[in-house]
């Protein structure tokens, strides 16, 4: 325990701070620390900024007399104020661990599939060693299994590669998070099984959305492709994307599930609005690849993708253009940041002065707006907090519980087994389909056409990482905005994406907006290759829900008179936190 003799002025540095102390050595008396500079700080309670300093060269006497006044007139602050601060922090930080102790246990399912198909063809294997059917080496995958059961470092260390790429994070796993529920205790639906009919629908739905890449969203009603994309996936058995009259028509196909979704144009307003960025404003115009690119149709290159190679690179347009169809949506989500776009959005309806929520404790005050709370720090803050909660989540999902093949590995099973070289591994649904018998057609390979020369990021499928980002991001956002307020002189692109064009149609809300928003950074991966519908959209409730934990929480931590957040759920609940 130290004595301190606290002055009014800042100090500059530790060296003044050691240069008065050996000017008191007959005033302090200290314990025989051996420190460092930051723990010394830390230990007697320096560390923060602006907090009470000792001013060097400052006399003994006057150095008492300064402490004693501050000491007993501390900023005017009640002595309970100050005695109780820390132990009230404490007890915040009690409550929300012990609403996660309070969790049930989950009992965590998969499909099953890695069980059911001994050659693993419906697990993730990317970058582990592949014989020429692109079947796993049996001994990498056990020691990736052994890895993922252990959660040790060395473990992981072992597991053998075929290439040069490296697996995406797998101890990510297991880690923690002081804030929000532990990625252990939320439960998902396990993925389809992949013999399934749902898992057949969202195989016919990817390989449609790839052939369909650059069709323009204006063109969607008049396009032939689209038209017999509707029309297959509503003959489908099992095909869960939204429907009109039972049947998958130009205005739902390859849309979100919920009624933003579906209000006017494909792109959500957030996509198209320019950024404001302090004094810049940033035009929402991005890169996209060249039309009619698409990778790793040729099998010996799909094939050196599976064991972790990089054979080909993206070819990329030189004007930026507005996002327009399903080839600049997936490039937009394939360089983007992750909550890129939900940070824009909180940036655009500050902007735009959006209305808060009606919870907002300072739309009644008559003397204060909020700032630090409940305004632009505050959004900011939670919007991006949320980010890597959600992926902790994701990861735990992934890795440790699912390990879905990814639809690329998923187009060399249909391809082989058409080609006759693999016995019965995939539904009739897909190998009948009318996609891919037009996927061969034009590549002359039953393979799935890719729009990134990597192929998929190098973890397993099921949830999408950006889904889970994009459920807590907006789930956030609409606890912090009026979700019913109309959305201002709302925009399409034109058909190439060269400009932006007026939208006259019906009203568009924010709350409809953002969810079309979490939709179109979800599902545009599908547009890409690399994920299902089921990914985003089970990402999309999961993130939902971390967002959801993490609010409850950061509600024990407000001075204000704050009646808690509210919010409309995917679902289209209406809950309070």
């Amino acid at each position: 325990m130290m004595l301190l003799l606290l002055a009014r002025k800042k100090l500059e540095s530790y060296d003044q701070l050691e240069k008065l102390f050996n000017n008191l050595k007959g005033v302090l008396i200290f314990m025989s620390f051996n420190i460092n500079r930051r723990q010394f700080l830390f230990r007697s309670g320096l560390a923060g900024v602006g907090v009470l300093g000792i001013a060097s060269g400052v006399g003994v006497s006057e150095s008492t007399a300064l402490a004693q006044s501050v000491i007993q007139n501390p900023g005017e602050l009640s002595e309970s104020i100050l005695g109780d601060r820390a132990q009230n922090a404490f007890q915040i930080r009690q409550q929300a661990a012990q609403m996660g102790l309070n969790r049930p246990k989950v009992n965590h399912q998969n499909n099953n599939d890695e069980k059911f198909y001994t050659n693993r063809a419906g697990n993730f294997h990317k970058t582990l060693p592949h014989n020429d059917l692109g079947e796993v080496d049996p001994g990498a995958y056990d020691a990736l299994r052994r890895a993922l059961t252990t959660g040790r470092a060395q473990d992981f260390e072992r597991i053998p590669q075929g290439g040069i790429q490296k697996l995406a994070n797998p101890q990510a796993a297991f880690a923690y998070d002081l804030m929000g529920p532990d990625n252990f205790t939320i439960s998902l639906p396990h993925a389809p099984f992949m013999l399934s009919q749902e898992a057949g629908g969202e195989v016919v739905e990817v390989y449609w959305k790839a052939l369909a890449r650059d069709v323009p969203f204006s063109d969607y009603e008049s396009d032939p492709t689209v038209e017999r994309a509707a029309g297959e996936l509503s003959s489908l058995s099992d095909f869960r994307g939204p429907k009109q009259g039972g049947s998958v028509t130009p205005l739902t196909i390859f849309r979100g599930n919920t009624a933003g979704d579906l209000a006017g144009p494909y792109i959500s307003q957030f996509l198209f609005h320019p950024v404001p960025h302090g004094a810049q404003q940033i035009e929402q115009r991005s890169q996209t690849t060249v039309a009619g690119l698409n990778h790793m149709v040729d099998y010996a290159n799909w094939l050196d993708v599976q064991n972790g190679n990089l054979p080909e690179s993206n070819i990329y347009e030189e004007t930026p253009r507005y996002i327009s169809n399903g080839r600049g949506l997936g490039e937009y989500v394939h360089q983007d940041y992750p909550g890129q776009a939900f940070v824009n959005a909180a940036l655009i309806m500050l902007n735009k002065g959006t209305a808060f929520d009606h919870s907002n404790p300072y739309l009644q005050s008559a003397t204060q707006d909020g700032f630090v709370t409940f305004n632009i720090t505050h959004i900011l803050n939670v919007v991006s907090g949320v980010v890597s909660c959600a992926l902790k989540h994701a990861w735990f999902h992934k890795w440790l519980v699912n390990r879905r093949v990814r639809p690329e590995a998923f187009g060399g099973l249909v391809h082989n087994q058409l080609i006759g070289k693999m016995s019965s591994v995939v539904s009739n649904d897909v190998l009948e389909s009318e996609a891919v018998q037009e996927a061969f057609r034009q590549n002359n390979s039953y393979l799935l056409p890719m729009a990134y020369s990597e192929g998929s990021p190098t973890h397993p499928a099921y949830p999408a990482g950006h889904a889970t980002i994009s459920g807590a991001c907006v789930t956030a956002l609409k606890a912090m905005f009026d979700e019913d307020a109309v959305f201002e002189a709302p925009v399409v692109a034109d058909r190439d994406g060269a400009s932006l064009l007026p939208y006259s149609g019906s009203a568009l809300t924010v709350g409809g907006e953002l969810d079309k928003l979490a939709a179109n950074i979800s599902l545009g991966r599908d547009f890409a290759g690399v994920h299902y519908r089921s990914d985003g959209i089970q990402g999309m409730f999961l993130g939902e829900s971390v967002a959801l934990g993490v609010l409850a929480e950061l509600r024990l931590t407000y001075p204000e008179n704050f009646a808690g957040f509210s919010l409309t759920t995917f679902s289209g609940e209406k809950v309070s936190i």
